[in-house]
């Protein structure tokens, strides 16, 4: 079992940045994939970012150049920093870990970023 813990939501002004934090715990081994998702209003869950257990990174196109991700090792910790946001950022944020031996998925309970002036 592995439990997620997002944290770092809010509201901020558009070009603003925000950053995101995913708190990993229980059975973590690699390989892995961490991602962070995003869902607004009306619209199906979409990918935003991942990155493996070998710091692989991904990125949607819609946040390239805008958005990073990262991890931090000794903290089982994700991070997702968020700078020129604009009001289409706006949605529910989630975590993502999925176990690539097991095929197990695990998510966090979401945080909610808003963006609007």
């Amino acid at each position: 079992q592995v439990q997620l813990v997002e944290s770092g939501g809010g509201l901020v002004q558009p070009g603003g940045s925000l950053r995101l934090t995913c708190a990993a715990s229980g059975s973590i081994f690699s390989p892995f994939t961490m991602g962070w998702y995003r869902q607004a209003p009306g619209k199906a869950r979409e990918v935003v970012a991942s990155i493996t257990s070998g710091d692989f990174t991904d990125y949607a196109d819609s946040v390239k150049g805008r958005f990073t991700i990262s991890r931090d090792y000794a903290k089982n910790t994700m991070y997702l920093q968020m700078n020129s946001l604009k009001p289409e950022d706006t949605a529910v944020y989630y975590c993502r870990y999925n176990d690539r031996l097991s095929a197990s998925d695990y998510w966090g309970q979401g945080t909610q970023v808003t963006v609007s002036s």
